[in-house]
Order: C-alpha cells, then sequence, then structure tokens
C-alpha cells in the first residue's frame, strides 16, 4: 500500500482507527464459547476486537471472522484480523517481523515494541505498544515499558497507539491515557473474566474518563464499513 501523492511521508488519512478498548481473542483463556466472550465485551462498550486463533485451519478462521464480524456490525463495531490475511475483516494486524512493505489493505496495524520497530512503520495507520505492564499471559515478556517508557515511545511514533500487555484495571486504562495511547488492547483481563461485559464497561469508562481529562487520543468509535478500501 502506497500513501497518496498528497499525502507527507508520516502523514496519515483522517480515517478511524481502532481506539478505547480493543479486545484480543484467545479461545484459549476464554471462559466460554469465544463468540459468547466476545457478544459480553461488545455488550459492555467494546467496539473493535482483533481475531487471533492464527493456529486455526482457514476455513475454520473465515467462518469465525464472519460470525465476530456480523456480532460487531449489529453495534457499529469493526473486526481486525491478526496477519497479513484480511479473510472479510475491516482491517490486519501485522507483527513486528514482517511482512514488509505492509499488504494493500484498508486498515493496517503494526506490533511494535521500541524504538527501532516504530523507525520501520511507513503506511500503517496504527501500531501496538507492548508489554506496558508485566502480564500473565506471556510472563517473562518484556521487560515492561510502564507509562514513562510507554509515553516516550508515544511521542517518537508517527502513528496513533496502543497500549497492550498486562491491561487489566481501570486505573491501567487511565495511565495508558494520561501517556497518549489511543486506547488499551486487552486480553486476559476480558478472557478470563467472569463477567466481560462488567469489566468491559468498567475499562471503557476508563477509557472515556481519561479522554474526557484530555489524554489520549480520543476517536470516534468506528462503524461497520470503515477501514475498506
Amino acid at each position: 500500500m502506497t500513501a497518496p501523492a498528497s499525502v507527507a511521508l508520516g502523514a496519515r488519512p483522517d480515517r478511524s482507527v481502532p481506539s478505547g478498548v480493543v479486545l484480543l481473542t484467545d479461545r484459549r483463556l476464554a471462559r466460554g464459547p469465544l463468540a459468547e466472550v466476545v457478544a459480553a465485551a461488545v455488550a459492555g462498550g467494546v467496539r473493535w476486537v482483533v481475531l487471533r486463533e492464527k493456529d486455526l485451519p482457514r476455513a475454520e478462521r473465515m467462518v469465525l471472522a464472519a460470525e465476530l464480524r456480523a456480532l460487531l456490525g449489529r453495534s457499529g463495531g469493526a473486526l481486525v484480523v491478526a496477519g497479513p490475511d484480511p479473510l472479510g475483516g475491516d482491517a490486519v494486524h501485522l507483527p513486528a517481523a514482517g511482512p514488509y512493505p505492509p499488504p494493500a489493505a484498508g486498515l493496517v496495524g503494526r506490533s511494535c515494541h521500541d524504538a527501532t520497530e516504530l523507525a520501520r512503520l511507513t503506511t500503517e495507520d496504527y501500531a501496538t505498544l507492548s508489554p506496558v505492564f508485566p502480564t500473565r499471559t506471556k510472563p517473562g515478556y518484556g521487560p515492561p515499558l510502564h507509562p514513562a517508557g510507554l509515553r516516550e515511545l508515544i511521542a517518537a511514533s508517527p502513528v496513533p497507539v496502543l497500549a497492550l500487555g498486562g491491561v487489566e484495571t481501570p486505573e491501567q486504562v487511565q495511565e495508558c491515557g494520561a501517556a497518549g495511547a489511543a486506547g488499551v488492547a486487552v486480553l486476559g483481563a476480558l478472557m478470563r473474566a467472569d463477567d466481560p461485559a462488567g469489566i468491559a464497561a468498567a475499562l471503557t469508562a476508563a477509557h472515556e474518563f481519561a479522554g474526557r481529562a484530555g489524554h489520549g487520543a480520543a476517536r470516534p468509535a468506528p462503524t461497520a464499513t470503515r477501514g475498506k478500501p
């Protein structure tokens, strides 16, 4: 994907990118059927979901993507698919290792962990930075950035950033917002939750509070058709 000639290097078109509380799926951690956990999180305010489950055969993953996209569409949400294959979703999210250059997709994100990886971004629309806090999902992964390190990297990023890794509490969400994050990407706190709707609502409220306080990069909720070429 190449940037339009009228857009300066490092600039991005004015379109919605993942923000707020973004749910990353992991069916192995989910307390119930994955679609039910996602539906509960959406009921609690989540509007962006990243489908992982990359170990599934493509056909099964395609069916799951269609199910989640239909679920999100009823709430004006959007589906991001991890990896370069969009599977009919609204966006793709790529690992730090590649592919480079990014594929020609309507909306593209990239996992980053340090300033070097941020500097490699070209036409991506957003990035995740991780791990921000110690994480139970990947124990020993790090070292964690903590809010101070997150703030420093966000200042160097050419694109909006989602804070990822160990985000479990409303206080952590507010810290990430104060550091300048457009949102937080959450896996374990929602997948493991007995009450995903309640946890999602609490984290979403914390993000909105941070936005009202003038922190973060508040953006409008996506529509089901945003992110299409």
